[in-house]
């Protein structure tokens, strides 16, 4: 896997925005890409639970 400076990660991602994009548009391509980025380091790390657990935690039938 290729890895990329935040400048490039940021211009990469103003660069696929449509022109007429707001702040707020990318904002929250960076909060997304941000919220992606830490998940995966976290389950790299091992920091999961199963579905299984989920469920119980919120009181969901299986």
């Amino acid at each position: 896997m290729e890895t990329r400076s935040i400048k490039e990660e940021a211009r990469r991602l103003i660069d696929k925005l449509p022109e007429a994009s707001t702040w707020d548009d990318l904002m929250d391509e960076i909060y997304v890409r941000q919220v992606i980025e830490a998940g995966l380091t976290d389950s790299k790390a091992g920091k999961v639970i199963s579905v299984d657990q989920v469920r119980a935690k919120f009181g969901l039938r299986k």
